[in-house]
């Protein structure tokens, strides 16, 4: 072998040699997460914020990774990679600015804003998620493709099987008759006990959700359930309706009537000290008074002010001032979650959400800035997308995490048998446009007393005048003759129900 030769298989050797160790980096993912740390959802947002503050118009938005608790940062570089890879957090290399996906919302909104469409960025994919239920058809679906093949790798689209409605409901349809409802305790009690367990802290929550927690929570089992039935028009009908449930409050995700619709109570708030509470827009504009019972003898509350379409949120102000309206959330089975102050939603997060239908049902939140078009001219706009199920009668409902209040049920499409995804209002604009304040200055923010733990203010079992709104309603329908109230609602219903286990497991967002 002479030297050239020799010289030219050295030379390929050593080719050989850097092309293996050049191509696993030639190779490399450039969302690499090895050095990725792992954070709670609560520190993942607050990290989120601050690199999204850092990296200005280099930034394309983040999400939460859930299943490897990850916060993954979009940029638009590889230097904002490395400086986002340097906080613990895992970076994307994305095609589409912020701006440009603002952008394409503006022209589908001016372009393609047909019944029964909706979209949302989405930071997962990096594009506008599009999606148009089954009504979109013929010149509705031409129009929308068409304006959406002039975005490709900007936008989206997908079919639903569902139609997108607003989730309010008649008053013919109770609380309890969705099947789902058995396992969530808000069946049982909730027909028997509609008509004045409704107004104890909504029927499906008060009565209906605690005859469920009758059976499982009072130990009164038959007797208390039974109790909470004939409750449902005497005893506990007088002790959780009328004045002494006012005196109470409701809860969020408990029943509220109407202008012959059933909606759902979100949140309790105050305004200026005084009690009131949020629900959805669209429900506010049903009817300027609201009730806790079906027939409406049970009137709570007056509406303050109400904002559908563009946004989808009411304020009912209390119509007793001396209502102690608990910062709490009915869980349908006997208990609460306390709820301390609202959070902004973010992608990945998870979440609960609580209903006067369907009981509780959690999720993710899949989208932000979300726009609906319900048809007939109700488009609104801003609103938090989620794979969360409802269903008619869940409009206005609680969406939260863990202590925190996120969104006001609107609308969306499928139900809870099949699934589907469900639209709120943030919270955070709500409060902001109403000057309301959660978590303050109610009496249950701490979940003591007035929160329905064992205290005598509203929870507890011997004092139960005004603690049937909040958990004890089958307690107090089944204490008198079951026993069931010193046993029972006092100890064990407290207990399991609001204050102390709401406050107790409530934790803190950031």
């Amino acid at each position: 072998m002479n030297k050239r030769t020799l010289a030219i298989s050295g030379a390929a050797i050593a080719a050989l040699g850097a092309a293996a160790i050049l191509l696993p980096n030639a190779n490399a993912n450039p969302d690499e997460t090895s050095g990725a740390k792992t954070f709670s959802s609560p520190a993942a947002v607050k990290l989120a914020r601050s690199l999204a503050s850092d990296l200005g118009d280099n930034g394309a938005g983040w999400y939460y990774d859930g299943a490897n608790r990850q916060l993954v940062m979009n940029v638009m570089d590889q230097d904002s990679a490395e400086s986002v890879r340097a906080q613990g957090a895992v970076a994307k290399v994305v095609q589409n600015s912020m701006a440009e996906l603002k952008a394409a919302t503006e022209t589908l909104s001016s372009d393609a804003s047909v019944p029964g469409t909706a979209w949302s960025i989405d930071p997962v994919t990096n594009k506008v998620q599009v999606t148009a239920d089954r009504t979109v058809t013929g010149a509705k679906w031409a129009t929308l493709t068409k304006a959406t093949g002039q975005m490709e790798g900007t936008v989206s689209v997908r079919r639903s099987q569902g139609e997108f409605k607003k989730f309010d409901g008649g008053e013919a349809a109770q609380p309890g008759d969705n099947g789902d409802n058995g396992d969530n305790g808000g069946t049982g009690a909730g027909d028997a006990g509609d008509g004045a367990g409704a107004a104890g802290g909504a029927g499906d929550a008060g009565t209906g959700a605690v005859g469920g927690a009758g059976d499982a929570g009072t130990g009164g089992a038959g007797d208390a359930s039974g109790g909470a039935g004939d409750a449902g028009t005497g005893g506990a009908g007088d002790a959780g309706g009328g004045g002494d449930a006012a005196a109470g409050g409701l809860d969020g995700g408990d029943a509220i009537f109407g202008g012959g619709a059933r909606c759902s109570l979100g949140f309790n708030v105050s305004v200026d000290g005084a009690p009131g509470f949020l629900t959805a827009g669209h429900c506010g504009n049903e009817s300027q008074t609201w009730s806790s019972d079906q027939a409406g003898a049970q009137q709570v509350g007056t509406v303050q002010d109400s904002q559908f379409p563009e946004s989808d949120f009411a304020l009912v102000m209390y119509d007793d001032a001396t209502t102690q309206a608990s910062s709490t959330v009915d869980l349908q089975n006997g208990s609460t979650q306390e709820i301390g102050r609202a959070v902004e939603a973010s992608v990945g997060l998870e979440v609960q959400r609580s209903g006067s239908t369907t009981g509780v049902s959690d999720g993710t939140v899949t989208g932000l800035n979300a726009t609906v078009n319900y048809g007939n001219g109700d488009i609104v706009n801003g609103l938090i997308q989620t794979d969360v199920c409802a269903e008619p009668g869940d409009s206005g409902g609680a969406m939260f995490a863990e202590d925190a209040a996120v969104g006001l049920t609107s609308g969306g499409s499928g139900d809870c048998t099949q699934g589907g995804e469900t639209f709120f209002q943030p919270v955070t604009a709500a409060l902001e446009a109403t000057g309301a304040v959660i978590g303050a200055g109610d009496g249950g923010a701490g979940g003591g007393d007035a929160a329905g733990g064992a205290g005598d203010a509203t929870g507890g079992a011997g004092d139960a005048a005004g603690g049937a709104g909040d958990a004890a309603g089958a307690g107090n329908a089944g204490s008198g003759n079951a026993g069931a109230g010193d046993a029972g609602a006092g100890d064990t219903g407290a207990a399991a129900g609001a204050g102390d286990t709401g406050g107790d497991t409530g934790q803190s967002l950031n």
